[in-house]
């Protein structure tokens, strides 16, 4: 074996270490070949699985082909980062309690795409100092980037039947993100799929959004109708989300390989502002500076008010039948949005029947 080779192969190790001392668990090594995966792709969108999502058709194969994405890209390195935050309340009582709010539990605190971003940055500064310049760009989840199929043929996991990555070691209560590079690195054995029979993430779907193994209509995602959607969520699919008011975790957290999964040992991916155990009414007051103050550095923060009373008049509609859930309905009744006043609409017809 010649020397670039050796060198190659002890940066590889190098890069791997200090990942890990950045946070994360686990650093992977892949070529740019998603050949595999094109038909795929172009049969969800041509099926319009991807709903309002316009730039998922409109980057095209661009998603598949990092080289034409990034020039000169000639490898990946991907990354994982647990972010199941530690002392939350636990996900099933709150989703049981029909007058508290549910929210994702990746959304609970810190802004991952900040968290991911900034220690990617660190671990390309490293490996900089060591090799000198280089050619490389950070994404997580921020660009037209296939991050499961690469995450899987970077031997970090494999794509679950609900189309989230999975790992036999870490369940799927991680965060991914990617490192194009011009390194010509070693790569790594892609993962083998462990899914088995199981169907649990396909039984669980509250929407039954995941319409086969491995494809989600994105159109009855509760997570796509809480968080990409910007207009009116379809009226049939509004009892289905019962106080779901930011994503849906239901695919996960019912996954016989969470049972791997490991709590969060970042800081910034704590439950912050009370976020993981409020009730409905509680949110439902907060005027427009009190979402920004309360979610402020959060991922949330990108639906904007409007969607925000959107998704909580859903859930209060979806909630036992109060004097104090009427009120907090009533209250919004004349909302300047028509969004909000259609929604509010809807569910204090529910609650009159």
């Amino acid at each position: 074996m010649n020397s670039d080779l050796l060198d190659s192969a002890q940066l590889a190790a190098d890069i791997k270490t200090w990942g890990k001392a950045l946070g994360f668990q686990s650093i992977g090594i892949c070529d740019t070949d998603l050949s595999h995966a094109e038909p795929g792709f172009a049969a969800w969108l041509e099926q319009g699985f991807h709903g309002e999502m316009d730039y998922m058709a409109r980057h095209g194969m661009k998603r598949m082909r990092p080289s034409e994405l990034v020039p000169g890209t000639a490898r990946v390195i991907t990354a994982r980062m647990d972010y199941f935050p530690p002392d939350s309340q636990p996900a099933a009582t709150i989703i049981e309690d029909g007058s508290r709010a549910f929210i994702s539990r990746y959304a609970l605190g810190r802004d991952y795409h900040k968290v991911l971003r900034g220690r990617l940055q660190q671990l390309c500064d490293r490996i900089a100092a060591n090799v000198g310049e280089f050619g490389y760009r950070v994404f997580t989840d921020s660009a037209p980037v296939a991050e499961v199929e690469l995450a899987q043929k970077s031997g970090l996991g494999w794509k679950g039947k609900h189309t989230l990555l999975l790992s036999r070691e870490a369940g799927s209560w991680f965060f991914l993100g990617e490192i194009y590079t011009d390194l010509p690195l070693p790569v790594d054995v892609p993962s083998d799929n462990h899914c088995g029979t199981c169907t649990a993430c396909i039984s669980a779907c509250p929407t039954g959004a995941i319409v086969a193994p491995y494809q989600v209509d994105a159109r009855r995602c509760i997570s796509y109708l809480t968080i990409e959607l910007k207009g009116s969520i379809p009226p049939d699919l509004r009892p289905m989300m019962g106080n779901r008011i930011y994503g849906c975790d239901d695919c996960q957290l019912c996954c016989p390989w969470n049972r791997f999964a490991h709590l969060s040992a970042e800081p910034d991916f704590q439950a912050r502002h009370g976020l993981d155990n409020a009730s409905l009414r509680e949110m439902f007051s907060w005027d427009e500076a009190a979402f920004e103050a309360n979610t402020t550095g959060s991922a949330i923060r990108r639906i904007g008010y409007e969607c925000w009373l959107r998704n909580i008049a859903v859930a209060l509609g979806n909630a036992p039948h109060t004097p104090e859930n009427l009120a907090a309905l009533e209250s919004r009744a004349g909302h300047p949005s028509a969004l909000v006043r259609e929604h509010v609409a809807w569910a204090l017809a529910i609650h009159r029947r």
